[in-house]
């Protein structure tokens, strides 16, 4: 996507009345040496002509917190937009286990194209899923939307909080990529929230639940509460299609998927494909 970097700084002008931030990219070895980095104004782009080792990590830095940015580090991984809180997020490139719930060409091969770019004024105002982040991991305090959970079944990769927030709404298996999701290990009081770093205000829940049956067992309800205190109980259908839900709007900074009543079918396992959020920013 080709940006107008004066356009941006027009916007920030007008509007936000900040100059343009100041964006580095650096790869990072188990050691911590930078392998190679790139820095620029208003945006940052990598290219890197090495195959990925155990323990690498990608380095975004800001000069600025509380950023609005398009974000993008992987080329199998769409542009997305996302709240970086902090002036650092760290990504550590998955290997093993960590790398089954990822397409078999994310972070792959022996030349890398990342990105990091401000946001535009029209990006940052739009209606979106602000749910979506397919670049958040478990040790994730920066880049938002992230998703934590009380429970992961097995502790495994392709049942992680993450997953249900990646933008993947392939549910037709279980396990590895493309079916990956989020698993609560037949645990009654799982629970799965999604941070969104900021205030947002949130109109619409869409849910797409894992429907590999008859393996698969689904909710017939579930509480959506939010960090307003208002709580919204959903009641879903035995469906691979995702399902919409319009809500009062509402300021939030997160939402927790709670009280899963799974129906009486005789698998034991329910699951999370997806679950979206779509509102609008709050400034």
């Amino acid at each position: 996507m080709l940006v107008n970097l004066s356009k941006i700084t027009e916007e920030r002008d007008d509007h936000l009345m900040t100059p343009l931030t100041q964006f580095t990219i650096e790869i990072h070895d188990a050691n911590h040496t930078v392998l190679a980095a790139t820095s620029d104004q208003g945006q940052a782009q990598l290219v890197y002509h090495q195959p990925y080792q155990e323990g690498d990590q990608i380095v975004v830095k800001s000069e600025h917190p509380n950023q609005y940015v398009m974000l993008q580090l992987d080329d199998t991984m769409p542009e997305t937009f996302v709240y970086l809180a902090t002036t650092c997020y760290r990504l550590t490139i998955p290997f093993g286990e960590k790398k089954i719930s990822y397409n078999p060409k994310s972070y792959s091969g022996d030349i890398h194209a990342l990105s990091v770019r401000l946001a535009t004024e029209a990006e940052i105002s739009s209606y979106k899923n602000v749910a979506l982040n397919p670049f958040d991991q478990h040790e994730n305090d920066s880049c938002y939307p992230h998703a934590i959970a009380n429970v992961e079944t097995r502790g495994e990769s392709v049942f992680a909080a993450r997953n249900a927030i990646n933008g993947n709404c392939f549910n037709a298996g279980h396990g590895a990529w493309p079916f990956e999701s989020w698993g609560i290990n037949q645990q009654d009081d799982a629970e799965m929230s999604v941070q969104f770093g900021r205030t947002v205000e949130i109109d619409c829940i869409a849910l797409t639940l894992r429907a590999d049956f008859p393996h698969d067992n689904y909710w017939e309800q579930v509480t959506v509460c939010f960090s307003n205190g208002d709580c919204e109980t959903i009641h879903l259908t035995k469906t691979h299609a995702k399902q919409v839900f319009k809500l009062t709007p509402r300021q939030v900074e997160s939402l927790t998927v709670k009280n899963l009543i799974k129906s009486d079918d005789p698998s034991p396992f329910p699951a999370l494909t997806q679950i979206e959020a779509y509102g609008y920013e709050v400034k």
